[in-house]
């Protein structure tokens, strides 16, 4: 079983920054995607950014040009760096990961979980 373990958040002002890791004990073979999301309270679970073993990444509109989603192999770790974060960012983000991408609906595909890690963002 694939095990995550987020780190990274915290909280910031409106304009700061903060990058989520999200260690990975193992990765078996059929897990070709990984991912970032988001849960505000009281709401449903929203995909962020995806990221395929191709590279291929895919954001959510309301972050684009703000996130980036990255990966290094060699130490099991994605990353989510953030910047110029707003108010309407603050929520719990999961990482993810499964056996494919689905960049149209923006999910995971036989998703494993993490805990969650909780940005805040506030002046």
């Amino acid at each position: 079983q694939v095990q995550l373990v987020e780190s990274g958040g915290g909280s910031v002002q409106p304009g700061g920054s903060l990058r989520l890791s999200c260690a990975t004990s193992k990765r078996p073979v059929n897990t070709s995607c990984m991912g970032w999301f988001r849960q505000i309270s009281g709401m449903s679970r929203e995909g962020v950014a995806l990221i395929g073993n191709d590279g291929r990444t895919t954001y959510a509109d309301s972050v684009k040009g703000r996130f980036t989603i990255s990966q290094d192999n060699a130490k099991n770790t994605l990353y989510l760096q953030m910047n110029n974060l707003q108010p309407e960012d603050t929520a719990m983000y999961y990482c993810a990961a499964g056996r494919a991408c689905n960049t149209e609906s923006l999910t995971i595909l036989g998703t494993y979980w993490g805990q969650g890690t909780q940005v805040t963002v506030s002046s």
